[in-house]
């Protein structure tokens, strides 16, 4: 039987080297980056050895997140070896979204999408910045929606709610009601405008469809609903990861309108 050796893992050790950082100060940091994110992990000099080493070729998502806050740098760009190109959601220019792969090899769509979930952890749950562009026939213009959101997750639906208080147009209440199926979030939003608003208090409904970054933190693609003269609009939408926690300071810290 033949075994693959090992390949160290030079390109973290030159960073970790260049902020001035043993091995034991940079799993230090990569706890106290834990901590800051409110996802603590157990980071050891033992485990970066490992890393070092390439005996660990892929760091788990709260890893992860955790390493690209101490670096500054994505952490496809840190020299793991993952088991799939790490991808990133990006405008194709032709009125969609594509996951925009990096280097690493091919792979298959499923398993793509299995290790975007697995880097998700699994759970979506915490507060998100949900941010849309639509175009107002009316006006000829686009504009932007902007909700902060509590996420809640249940096996594999994720029901979201603005809260109180925390959209960029006031009164104007947003939910989503969606379903996860590996790195492909799908579902519906609704949004109820503001009585004295622009809309005239109009009930608007539709679709969504996003695709989750690897790092679990960001999601993006498309929605598409009916304007007010019965026609089909669509346009991009994305969530953003503001805090995983859902404390009653967090929420309270949200509770205001997104800059």
């Amino acid at each position: 039987m033949t075994t693959t050796a090992a390949v160290p893992n030079d390109v973290l050790r030159a960073v970790r080297i260049g902020l001035r950082m043993s091995q034991d100060d940079f799993a230090k940091a990569i706890r106290r980056a834990g901590t800051e994110l409110g996802e603590p992990n157990e980071a050891s000099k033992r485990l970066v050895q490992r890393w070092e080493a390439g005996t660990s070729k892929t760091p788990r998502g709260v890893y992860a997140r955790a390493l690209e806050r101490v670096t500054g740098r994505p952490v496809e760009a840190l020299g793991f070896t993952l088991p799939v190109p790490m991808t990133r959601v990006h405008a194709d220019k032709a009125g969609g979204h594509d996951m925009d792969a990096g280097t690493g090899g091919a792979t298959s769509a499923a398993a793509s999408a299995q290790a975007a979930a697995q880097a998700g952890d699994g759970t979506f749950s915490g507060v998100w910045l949900s941010r849309y562009e639509f175009y107002s026939s009316s006006r000829g213009e686009t504009y932007e929606g902007k909700h902060y959101v509590v996420l809640v997750q249940h096996g594999n639906r994720l029901t979201a709610q603005s809260l109180p208080g925390a959209s960029s147009n006031p009164d104007s209440p947003l939910t989503l009601d969606l379903t996860v199926d590996r790195n492909v979030v799908t579902g519906s939003w609704v949004e109820q405008t503001a009585a004295d608003g622009y809309y005239n208090g109009a009930r608007y409904h539709g679709a969504v469809q996003l695709l989750v970054e690897p790092t679990g933190r960001r999601m993006a693609g498309k929605w598409v609903g009916f304007g007010k003269d019965f026609d089909v609009n669509t346009g991009p939408w994305e969530l953003r990861l503001v805090d995983r926690s859902t404390s009653k300071a967090t929420l309270e810290r949200c509770s205001s309108p997104p800059e």
